[in-house]
């Protein structure tokens, strides 16, 4: 199944492995997939003589990886290729106790204080972009924490549990039989739910605070771009985020970075991490940021592993989530019939019906998307004429099965305890209400700032943007913001890592100047 050239990247991969590694294989022998999944197995396996591959006879198809000799706590019940296949790397690697995706130290140590037993199940799809990351990071934690059991479970060769569970979104994680988690997510955010589980022993160390030049808050385009930037200047710089490459990482295909043709979200915040490499920057991932403090002049931020802080400058550079539309039935239907990622969920929907609420670029997208899938795709938009670029809007013209409503207001999603089966829309020309029956509701109404922790810090609009000038400078001296949780306009990669540059360099003219006010006093300059 691997072509010669992936066998030598494997090869290269695998070229340090400290410990023997058996893949064992456990299958009925009539089961329809188990020769491509040995198949796919002996190939991985040739590439290294660290590595074997057993087969026995048994129910299903799963697998498992013995280190030494010994099953580890994670089972395979899929085939790992497509977007899976790298996490079927990093795990021989994770277990070797290599890889570049393991947390630090204290991320390590919180994973490590989980309590109780917890048996997770990730159900996932193998077109997926988002459930990589996630199964990627519960590995992660089953490896350092002996309590934990993980599972990844491809659904499409597993469609009967699927359908008994109802999951009409990936990843869908359960833990101890209840779901737990449905979507995209960061491993210091899984680590949060799994605690309400497994409890915890875990308590930050009250260690001194770090001191910095600058503090950079969020790890997408704009804080990347900010915190390089920075680090070129000479400063010292801690960049703080849930996951380098932020947003970007949701992003299949990018065709608008100027220079680069085309690439992909994955393959740029894979970029972003090298960059940031190349550099004495401290990144603190998989951590929020929890509390800011200006005291005479100083910033001070704690973080979700109780680290504190210190600067003189902070640049806010945490992007935006996606925006729900807050109505009756949304939140309880979210992945039994709600969803947000078409690239994902849309499998799910083959044949089916569905409406994309939202007439900007990405629902038009959307419903592009669907319509190869869908049976039935009808797009709701609030305004009376559509938002989405006109290349767009001709596309999704020649669609047959797309209908477009302008001048809709969504009122309730329906379903039946389970799923979701209806949604009501009241037309805002006529005041006149509406139910379309379907199977999904795909929301791409835009994005919301995450700038609530700075509330008491900076000025905010309506919309939660941070108010700046045209210099990336908000109200308070010193603390700045860039990208798309600023008021700044067109919410682009491009133009995030222009506007964090914009604000490390306004950071630097300002300290030149002496606007930053606040300075570290030398007792606390010791890092």
């Amino acid at each position: 199944m691997l072509n010669q050239g992936l066998k030598d990247q494997v090869k290269a991969v695998f070229a340090g492995l400290k410990n023997n590694y058996t893949f064992q294989v456990t299958a009925a022998a009539s089961h329809p997939s188990k020769a491509d999944l040995v198949s796919l197995l002996e190939d991985v396996a040739s590439c290294s003589e660290k590595i074997n591959v057993q087969q026995t006879e048994g129910e299903g198809l799963s697998f498992n990886i013995l280190k030494n000799g010994e099953a580890n706590p994670i089972t395979f019940r899929a085939i790992p290729n497509g977007h899976e296949f790298t996490t079927l790397l990093l795990a021989v690697l994770n277990l070797d106790g290599i890889g570049k995706n393991l947390p630090d130290e204290a991320m390590t140590k919180r994973i490590q204080a989980l309590k109780n037993p917890v048996q997770l199940k990730s159900y996932i799809s193998l077109t997926c972009t988002n459930c990589p990351d996630v199964v990627q990071a519960l590995n992660i934690v089953a490896i350092l924490n002996p309590n934990i059991q993980h599972e990844l479970i491809d659904g499409g060769i597993n469609q009967e549990e699927v359908e008994k569970l109802n999951i009409q979104a990936v990843p869908a994680v359960y833990a101890n039989g209840e779901l737990l988690h449905v979507g995209r997510s960061s491993l210091g955010e899984l680590i949060e739910k799994i605690e309400t589980l497994s409890g915890s022993s875990y308590q930050a160390e009250a260690g001194p605070a770090k001191t910095y030049d600058v503090i950079v808050a969020g790890g997408g385009p704009a804080g990347v771009s900010a915190a390089i930037y920075s680090a070129r200047k000479g400063f010292s710089v801690a960049i703080v985020a849930e996951k380098i490459g932020g947003q970007v990482t949701e992003t299949v295909d990018i065709e608008n970075m100027i220079s680069v043709n085309k690439t992909t979200g994955a393959q740029l915040s894979a970029n972003l991490k090298q960059h940031i490499s190349d550099y004495q920057i401290d990144v603190m991932e998989n951590r929020r940021v929890t509390e800011v403090e200006v005291i005479d002049g100083l910033k001070t931020v704690k973080t979700s592993l109780g680290e504190t802080l210190i600067a003189p400058a902070l640049i806010i550079a945490t992007g935006a989530s996606w925006r729900k539309l807050n109505v009756p039935g949304e939140s309880q239907y979210i992945g039994s019939g709600v969803a947000f990622c078409t690239h994902c969920d849309g499998p799910f929907y083959k044949g089916k019906k569905v409406a994309v609420i939202g007439g900007g670029n990405s629902g038009l997208e959307a419903a592009i998307d669907l319509s190869s899938i869908a049976s039935e795709v009808t797009v709701l938009e609030f305004m009376d004429t559509l938002k989405g670029d006109q290349v767009l809007q001709d596309k999704l013209a020649t669609l047959p099965n797309v209908k477009v409503i302008t001048n809709a207001q969504t009122k309730e999603v329906i379903g039946d305890g389970g799923k979701v089966t209806a949604l009501d829309f009241k037309h805002r020309s006529t005041e006149a209400e509406e139910r379309l029956n379907l199977d999904g509701v795909f929301v791409q109404i835009g994005l919301t700032a995450n700038s609530e922790v700075f509330a008491n810090v900076v000025d905010r609009n309506r919309a939660g943007e941070i108010i700046i000038d045209a210099h990336c400078r908000t109200k308070q001296a010193g603390i700045y913001a860039a990208g798309d949780v600023s008021e700044v306009p067109y919410k682009q990669i491009v133009i995030a890592m222009g506007e964090g540059s914009k604000a490390a360099l306004s950071a630097f003219d300002d300290k030149i100047k002496g606007l930053q006010l606040g300075v570290v006093p030398e007792a606390m300059t010791a890092n």
